[in-house]
């Protein structure tokens, strides 16, 4: 190390008198140096102060200057080395020198600038100040279709470089994708997929870049989608595939994206991954499983691509993801009642499930889940049937099946799992509600289920109290006279009277509350229930209500209640 203390003192004369020979000898010392020891020499440098030098040997003419980028860049993998860079004012010189002809000379500036900006704000600013970011972005544009080895290299620098810059800060993440990077590196990607360093680069920039909304659009309108896939495709390693598949699950939150995915081969690479997956207790295997099914589910919430996938139930697709739900994996399961929920948001897909029995397979996986108990998977089961049940002619079917209701009707009991019991009562109102039949009406009274939608009506959740007392009204209004005795067991009356009496209960219960009474009055025994109750004077009270719909419903209600007395 003594004789770094020399070449130092040297360097600083013939940086001065510019002879090349001892300038270049000097140059080579300090790499040498810096190879064996980097943080030491770095620390000697800058205590030297000879960085300041470094600024006037950064000119274009000289043989040197690529060798002085070389040391700013080896420096410069220090952290505290990268203030005194910028300080130095080694920026701006730098650069200078990427409008160089000399490819040496552009490969060290970019490791050069790439190493300063890394998380290092001071050093982000001056290269954004010095406009480095719109040089560099031209050189990848017309280096781009060039796949000797040395250009690769310096494409891979040139990324790297727009990466540190960049890396989480999103406005000059906005910069770089209003200067156009994004066509840019999905191109390259396209060329130079056999290279690996220079894919992965395309792959984290594009991670980065993803998580930016104004991104989507530019993405959209390339072939990222066809490039992502061939990748995927040739990927055997876990740890590529999941580069990839980072990049995927932010590109895939926009629909037309979405679409692209799928149409570019996507789901197939999917379902392979989840067939290889499935029985492996692997955690690298596992955890893919995961990212893959997500993925899939992830894809359905576009509604031009889950049409594309359902295929009028007849699809592939479909079917596979159809086979997931009785399969032993949970996070199959799991996937496969959040595929199904998704299919189910189109009518027509609705009632083809229905006719075709789906509801049957995800009662048999709720019924494996009451017992033990992943309260993930039972929700999206739930929530799978809740969309099921929301065209008319689907709502009646599902409805109308005895297996069906009784088996909510025992949920609404379970007790120890609210999720799945909260569920249970939306679901039962649900069928009430969307079927607006008799049949259903019948079939839930059987099954016993009045009392739950009376003790939903008196839940906390504002809207399970209204879910329910719309379809209390209803019940109310098409078979009074089956329901009767189950309501007047349950003493729906007397909630009715505490709802309107709260001053704390919201505008719509107490409207949806009054519309109810007015259709309990066409029973005898429910009508006298009211009376005994004197309901008039809490309902004149709400006459003067501020909201204008329940002071309307209030005047109703009290005339039909004055003319039935």
């Amino acid at each position: 190390m003594d004789n770094l203390s020399d070449t130092l003192k040297k360097l600083k004369i013939t940086a001065v008198d510019r002879t090349e020979d001892s300038l270049e000898g000097c140059l080579d010392c300090l790499l040498q140096a810096l190879a064996q020891n980097n943080m030491e020499t770095s620390e000697k440098i800058q205590g030297s102060g000879i960085l300041q030098l470094f600024a006037s040997l950064l000119i274009p003419q000289s043989a040197c200057t690529a060798k002085v980028a070389n040391i700013i860049a080896e420096v410069a993998k220090n952290e505290f080395m990268r203030i005194p860079c910028v300080d130095a004012g080694l920026i701006s010189p730098l650069v200078q020198l990427l409008n160089s002809k000399d490819q040496e000379v552009l490969l060290q500036t970019g490791r050069a600038l790439g190493n300063i900006c890394y998380d290092s704000h001071e050093g982000r600013s001056a290269v954004d100040q010095a406009g480095g970011a719109q040089i560099v972005i031209d050189h990848l544009r017309s280096l781009c279709s060039i796949t000797d080895p040395a250009n690769e290299k310096l494409l891979t620098v040139f990324c790297g470089m727009l990466m540190n810059y960049s890396n989480e800060n999103d406005s000059l993440q906005a910069q770089l994708i209003n200067m156009g990077v994004i066509p840019t590196l999905v191109k390259l990607l396209g060329i130079h997929c056999q290279n690996a360093a220079l894919t992965e680069m395309c792959l984290v920039a594009f991670g980065n870049l993803a998580e930016l909304e104004s991104s989507k659009e530019q993405f959209a309108s390339t072939n990222i989608a066809e490039e992502l896939v061939k990748l995927f495709k040739k990927q055997i390693e876990h740890d590529k595939r999941e580069m990839i598949f980072e990049v995927l699950a932010p590109l895939a939150e926009n629909d037309a994206i979405k679409l692209q995915l799928v149409e570019a081969g996507l789901v197939e690479c999917l379902l392979e991954i989840v067939q290889q997956k499935v029985d492996s207790d692997k955690e690298d295997d596992i955890a893919e499983l995961k990212t893959a099914s997500d993925l899939m589910v992830l894809l359905l919430l576009g509604d031009e691509s889950m049409q594309k996938l359902f295929e009028g139930g007849k699809g592939n697709v479909f079917q596979r993801v159809l086979s997931w739900i009785p399969s032993n994996n949970h996070q199959l399961q799991l996937a496969g009642a959040l595929a199904i929920a998704n299919f189910a948001r189109n009518d027509g897909n609705c009632i083809h499930m229905v006719d075709n029995g789906i509801v049957e397979k995800l009662m048999d996986l709720l019924g494996r889940h009451v017992e033990e108990g992943n309260v993930t998977v039972q929700h999206a089961a739930l929530s799978a049937l809740r969309n099921l049940a929301i065209p008319a002619e689907a709502a009646e079917q599902l409805g109308k099946n005895v297996k069906l209701v009784e088996r909510l009707v025992e949920w609404c009991e379970a007790k120890d799992h609210a999720g799945v019991m909260g569920e249970s009562n939306r679901l039962l109102s649900a069928l009430i509600r969307h079927s607006k039949s008799k049949d259903v009406i019948k079939t839930i009274v059987q099954s016993g289920g009045i009392k739950h939608l009376v003790t939903m009506a008196t839940s906390e959740h504002v809207i399970m109290q209204n879910e329910a007392l719309v379809a209390l009204a209803l019940i109310a209004a098409l078979e009074l006279g089956t329901a009767e005795k189950d309501l007047e067991s349950a003493k729906l009356v007397q909630i009715l009277h505490k709802l309107l009496a709260d001053e704390r209960s919201a505008p719509e219960i107490k409207y949806n509350s009054m519309v109810l009474i007015c259709a309990l009055m066409g029973s005898e025994s429910l009508h006298k229930e009211v009376q005994d109750l004197a309901f008039l004077d809490v309902i004149s009270k709400l006459r003067s209500h501020e909201n204008k719909s329940v002071a309307q419903q209030a005047s109703l209600t009290e005339q039909r209640l004055t003319v039935e007395s």
